[in-house]
């Protein structure tokens, strides 16, 4: 092996998949092997598996000394255990993918080339998404399409993280230390040269999948309060419309009371006004409350996680960028 070659890192988050890591080990060796002309690195970050996801990966580790392992503290969350295998990530480019075979490694090359042609950022376009349910399909692509029609950024529709990123692509990703991340949505910002490619998303290798419509809402919220003020411009309209709506039926009442002197009941007016300005206020709170949230936890500059250890030995808790 040329010592002077490239160096790859793989970077796989992990939360209690230890039913996917034989096949996951198999199937990367066997793209590593056959690719010799460069150095290899896979690092997988243990996000505080409650399985024997953590034993496996040590004794991954322990046969091949190309695997390595970050152990996190405790369950941070896959945007966070992202970011701890970019700190850690030594390669001159890399590879993300999904611990659960979702993305296929055999697609690895492809990245590969396309990066040695000069693109900082290759990233992976589903042609099909797999055993995954209908109903999450539509809500997810009408999830991109809300999100673009809301931002100036390009938004990338279908993707997910399964990409290639060049150094300079991780060193400014890493440069961002926000504790409620949405890496998705960083990809896009960073810009830098960007290509595509389709795949096939595969079915999981094994086990249930942790994503259930609960979390997926809770990233979607994220998505939104991090990527664009929308939200609260809309809060701004919809005062706005509100407001010149009971201004123009106040002036209706008054003119009417006034010229034709009919006696105002007004229970079910003054409800139906009631009921509706009030939801609208707690619409609105509601998204201020989302912002002020995210203001609160990034204002305490907090580090975003804390490692136990790594490839056996005592860690660092926080690395400073």
């Amino acid at each position: 092996m040329n010592h002077n070659s490239k160096l790859i890192t793989i970077l796989i988050p992990c939360y209690n998949e230890q039913e996917s890591l034989p096949a996951l080990f198999g199937r990367l060796n066997a793209v590593m092997d056959s690719m010799p002309d460069y150095r290899w690195e896979v690092l997988t970050v243990n996000d505080g598996s409650t399985d024997s996801t953590l034993a496996m990966l040590m004794q991954m580790h322990r046969r091949d000394s190309r695997w390595h392992y970050v152990d996190l503290s405790r369950n941070f969350g896959k945007e966070t255990a992202m970011l701890a295998g970019m700190d850690y990530a030594k390669g001159n480019c890399v590879v993300i993918m999904d611990s659960d075979l979702q993305h296929p490694p055999e697609e690895i090359p492809r990245m590969i080339s396309l990066w040695e042609k000069g693109y900082d950022d290759v990233y992976g376009v589903r042609r099909q998404r797999g055993r995954e349910p209908w109903i999450r399909k539509k809500l997810s692509l009408m999830y991109y399409r809300i999100l673009q029609k809301t931002t100036r950024i390009p938004v990338l529709q279908n993707t997910g993280d399964f990409r290639l990123l060049d150094r300079v692509c991780i060193d400014a990703l890493t440069a961002m230390r926000e504790c409620q991340r949405y890496t998705k949505g960083l990809y896009c910002q960073i810009g830098f040269k960007k290509a595509s490619f389709e795949f096939d998303q595969q079915d999981r290798e094994a086990g249930q999948t942790k994503w259930n419509m609960r979390s997926l809402a809770g990233l979607a919220v994220d998505g939104v309060t991090s990527y664009t003020t929308a939200p609260l411009r809309i809060a701004t309209v919809m005062g706005l419309v509100v407001s010149a709506i009971a201004f123009i039926y106040m002036v209706w009442v008054f003119a009417k009371a006034a010229i034709y002197g009919d006696p105002q009941a007004g229970f079910p007016t003054i409800m139906t006004v009631m009921l509706f300005l009030g939801g609208g206020q707690l619409l609105t709170l509601g998204i201020l409350g989302e912002y002020v949230g995210r203001i609160f936890n990034e204002v305490k500059h907090r580090p975003p996680y804390f490692v136990r250890e790594v490839d056996g030995e005592k860690a660092t808790a926080y690395r400073s960028k």
